[in-house]
């Protein structure tokens, strides 16, 4: 019987550009959590995408958790953003050329970096910043989704943005072989499209729009934030938002989504790595 443990690595992108940021905190937390409770020998090193330059080496890790962000998804001409377009493709095609793959789950910011680096759907600035807990509707592949499995239709998850991702090109999205699995939920008042919420670009790699890893303290610790507070008033309305605040720690809203995406995420691509290392 082979009691030897296999080596899993996990590199935290962290895309907020120096900004003090909950998801981070929350990615970090998720990450161990996964590390103590493994089986694995599970190690996880950070690195600084936009602030300090810094990238993973793709050859070097198996698992890549990168987080939301603040500002602009489209290019400003910075220097990570190369490295950041690089780091996707050679993700896709070590995935493509390779039994061993590499996982990848990208959160808000990340996620809208890769829909604009794939060319899958429009992302542009919504007319006002959305926060809040937000229903997130399954698509039909949504609901056959396995990182969705034990969530409900809609479930509840912390929503937190500037721009979106509209317009979806499902002649890009069929012939990459992506599928989208999430919307927002319809607004029958307004004329607007829905936005894309998650994506599954591949087999190996997976994108949220909204944050699978919020808590319900990092979400109340958020709205201390002046522009978070109004943007949420301005969509709920006051009694809305006490409702929400009062419903926070709800066993079946963010705590459910928290407990499910990317712990469930974490422990499949371990299984898949395991299961690779086994045949090699």
């Amino acid at each position: 019987m082979n009691m030897s443990k296999n080596d899993v690595r996990i590199a935290l992108l962290d895309m907020n550009n120096n900004h003090p940021n909950q998801g981070m905190r929350n990615i970090k937390e998720l990450s161990q959590t996964f590390q103590e409770q493994s089986d694995d020998n599970v190690s996880v090193e950070i690195f600084d995408v936009r602030y300090k330059n810094e990238i993973p080496n793709i050859n070097d890790f198996d698992i890549f958790l990168s987080s939301g962000g603040p500002g602009n998804p489209h290019r400003e001409g910075y220097e990570w953003e190369n490295k950041y377009a690089d780091f996707l493709n050679q993700i896709w095609e070590h995935n493509q050329n390779n039994e061993q793959k590499k996982y990848a789950f990208l959160v808000c910011h990340s996620f809208q970096l890769a829909v604009i680096h794939f060319g899958i759907a429009n992302v542009c600035k919504r007319k006002s910043y959305s926060f809040g807990v937000m229903p997130i509707h399954k698509s039909e592949d949504g609901e056959k989704e396995f990182l969705f499995k034990n969530l409900p239709d809609p479930f509840y998850a912390v929503d937190s943005r500037g721009y979106q991702c509209i317009e979806p090109n499902q002649e890009k999205i069929d012939e990459l072989g992506m599928k989208v699995v999430a919307l927002e939920k319809i607004r029958p008042t307004v004329h607007l499209e829905r936005a894309l919420m998650a994506v599954r670009f591949s087999d190996e790699i997976f994108g949220t729009q909204f944050h699978p890893e919020a808590d319900p303290t990092g979400f109340v610790k958020n709205l201390e934030d002046e522009k978070n507070k109004t943007a949420m008033i301005e969509t709920f309305g006051m009694e809305k938002y006490l409702e929400t605040i009062d419903r926070m720690n709800d066993e079946d809203k963010i705590v459910l989504t928290q407990a499910q995406i990317i712990p469930r995420f974490l422990k499949f691509a371990s299984e898949k790595i395991a299961k690779n290392l086994a045949y090699s």
